[in-house]
């Protein structure tokens, strides 16, 4: 152990190298089991800044006519709106697949309202009415139509392809004729990319050579007839592309292009469709015809096409960083951890160091992905950057530990084990609170009730065992909510928060509430037991109070503890004893209660003036934190007695005797609201004079 701590820097060097070597070395063997993982999960990242980064502009002059389901079934029709619509006609003499006829008078309609093209996402391969019919129209709009062809890659990459009818052969040579199909990525089956020209050679996995016959894709062909053939890559190979929004082109109903009603309601007589790129296919759920990608909805196919389309125009494709420069990004992540840990030798500042070298990385990423399309290394280099940094973190975190270890053992024998964390972990601020400082500070009193009463029957050794474990069991609670244990006092308890180490005064508060609810439910596990076994109960009152305090190293020469003293903890001390008179087992002062009402329950007990207090405080029970269910209707019924209360102090001691009377009835056990109906009878028999204000005055402690 002494050899590492002499050669630390060294050793972080040899954590950082390990890092980085093994994400580069299992770059080059992808099947490695868990490591490999890694490199993976590089594309999860880019389909989430797909998901999240800029998107390819959505183009208003796109429109998907889909062939959903209302299409397919199409709505109820009177007999007049068939005999005067050939389309619909046609639709109804059978089931899809159509007379190609309806395709033909679409082209007549889109054309006529002035479309600038028209792509079927179709393969019009079998024989079928009206193909002569459609072949006319296609011949006549030869310019400013598209139809699809298919690759079976399934079936040894044999093309469909129209029928020879309606295109006639060599019909993949013909400039209306494109190759529809999308090539997932093998691992996810996920599109990411688009290929916009192949040929045999390629399909069969060879290596294209120039003069072969070149066929061109669904979208390629489109974009050639919209002006845009410059912006069409010929390499054959996949080109990934920027998405737009998922939900950019959603469908419209095929069939509403043929009704009178909605073309002139839902397309102005046409004057919608005017210049419009308008692709036609499947949106039905019963004919999917659907792409995954990265984005969170799957696309349509016909969809997707456009999402290629708008990307060539406003040339939206994206491009990895190299195979080389992705390895030497990562070693370069190791030293750079390295540096960070063995130069700067502060963990604090290497810590916030990385995480800032992180977030700017990503950030780089981001711009990268948004403004130039370049899609950078990310997710390797953050783990080879940050497993580097954190592995070496570690090691000098062991090290502190073992050390600090070894001079806790040491101080555990003459201070306390809270003492000693303080003082371990935050030695300045401890020692400071030594010489004494006023400071905000939560206290909590606790008590056995009659506890000087059961001491004088019971068995001591007995005795003696109950309240080790009660005051184990409390202190307990004080230590899961970060207070101090400030000292017995006899069966009592006095915790503290805020003068040790705090968290600001509102959490301080809030934690002693928790401590306070953590005991009452212990105390309720124990006098379940404890009644079990024949052994009597405890009762106890727990008083709370936040404060200023006068916090430091308080005794004599030769015994001193760190404490606080004040009259705010003379208060909480106070309210502990205020419990039995009120028949509650938990109250808060009025400075608490304002810290801690947005997070707990509250009931408001009494105005009271203790003694040594010469204004009157307001004082209230803690009933449960409000994340808690369980209660809704005790509450409920709380609001009648909060309404009996406010009565009570305005002295409408009548309205008070009823509003408590009700509450009874739900809660006949409840003392604090038999108590204020006691007196509400007695002052509504005999009024108090003017000057009481519902203060009780107590005089003793």
């Amino acid at each position: 152990m002494d050899w590492l701590s002499r050669h630390r820097s060294l050793v972080v060097a040899a954590i950082c190298a390990v890092c980085s070597g093994i994400i580069i070395a299992v770059h080059f063997f992808p099947s490695f089991p868990f490591v490999s993982a890694i490199w993976r999960q590089e594309q999860s990242y880019e389909d989430f800044l797909q998901r999240e980064g800029r998107k390819t502009a959505t183009h208003p002059d796109f429109v998907f006519l889909g062939i959903d389901q209302s299409t397919l079934e199409l709505p109820p029709l009177l007999p007049e709106e068939i005999a005067t619509n050939r389309a619909y006609q046609l639709m109804t003499e059978r089931a899809f697949p159509w007379s190609r006829e309806v395709w033909a008078l679409l082209l007549d309609r889109l054309f006529g309202a002035g479309a600038r093209l028209v792509m079927f996402d179709l393969l019009f391969n079998p024989p079928n009415e009206g193909d002569p019919i459609l072949r006319q129209a296609l011949e006549r709009y030869r310019d400013r139509v598209v139809v699809g062809a298919n690759i079976d890659v399934v079936n040894a990459n044999q093309i469909v392809l129209p029928n020879a009818v309606v295109i006639p052969p060599p019909a993949l040579a013909d400039d209306r004729v494109g190759f529809v199909n999308f090539w997932p990525n093998s691992l996810d089956g996920k599109v990411r990319a688009i290929r916009f020209t192949t040929s045999e050679r390629q399909l069969a996995g060879q290596r294209p050579f120039p003069g072969e016959e070149i066929f061109e894709s669904f979208s390629s062909r489109a974009l050639g007839k919209l002006g845009y053939a410059a912006n069409v890559p010929r390499d054959q190979r996949l080109h990934p592309f920027r998405f737009s929004e998922s939900n950019a082109y959603s469908p419209r109903p095929l069939y509403e292009v043929f009704d009178p009603k909605f073309w002139y309601a839902n397309y102005g007589d046409g004057a919608f469709f005017k210049d419009k790129i308008i692709v036609v296919g499947w949106s039905a759920q019963i004919q999917p015809d659907v792409v995954v990608t990265p984005m969170e909805l799957d696309t349509p196919g016909p969809a997707m096409h456009l999402q290629a389309i708008a990307a060539a125009i406003d040339h939206e494709f994206l491009q990895n960083t190299s195979k080389a420069a992705n390895l030497l990004l990562v070693g370069f992540a190791g030293v750079l951890a390295w540096a960070f840990i063995a130069l700067v030798r502060r963990p604090l500042v290497s810590f916030l160091a990385l995480l800032a070298v992180s977030v700017a990385y990503l950030a780089f990423a981001r711009i990268a992905y948004d403004r130039v399309g370049l899609l950078v290394v990310v997710v390797p280099v953050l783990i080879a950057f940050l497993g580097s940094g954190f592995l070496s973190l570690g090691f000098e975190y062991v090290l502190e530990r073992i050390e600090k270890m070894r001079t806790r053992r040491t101080l555990e024998r003459y201070v306390s084990k809270n003492l000693v964390k303080e003082i371990l972990e935050n030695p300045d601020s401890f020692y400071s609170s030594l010489r004494g400082v006023r400071l905000p500070a939560t206290i909590l009193f606790s008590d056995i009730v009659g506890f000087t009463s059961l001491t004088e029957n019971a068995d001591p050794e007995a005795l003696v065992k109950q309240l080790n474990e009660y005051l184990s069991r409390m202190t307990a609670a004080v230590f899961a909510h970060n207070g101090t244990l400030d000292k017995f006092i006899g069966d009592a308890v006095m915790a503290v928060w805020g003068n040790v180490s705090s968290r600001g005064a509102t959490e301080d508060a809030k934690s002693c509430a928790r401590a306070a609810l953590t005991m009452r439910r212990e105390l309720q596990t124990l006098n379940a037991r404890w009644k079990a076994q024949g052994i009597a109960p405890f009762a106890i009152g727990i008083g709370i109070n936040h404060g200023d305090v006068l916090g430091g190293n308080i005794g004599s020469q030769e015994k001193a503890d760190p404490t606080v003293i004040g009259d705010a903890v003379n208060l909480a001390s106070r309210l502990e004893g205020l419990t039995r008179t009120y028949g509650v087992d938990i109250l808060v002062g009025a400075s608490a209660t304002e810290l801690i009402r947005d997070e707990f329950h509250l009931r408001s007990v009494a105005l009271v003036q203790v003694k040594g207090k010469n204004r009157p405080v307001e004082i209230f029970t803690l009933i449960g934190a409000k994340a808690d269910s369980g209660n809704e209707e005790f509450l409920e019924r709380l609001q009648t007695y909060e309404a009996g209360s406010r009565k009570f102090r305005e002295r409408a001691f009548t309205d008070a005797k009823v509003l408590f009377s009700q509450f009874l009835e739900f809660v006949p056990d409840d003392a604090l609201a038999r108590m204020y109906l006691e007196r509400s009878l007695e002052y509504e028999a005999r009024p108090p004079d003017e000057t009481w204000n519902a203060v009780e005055v107590f005089k003793k402690k």
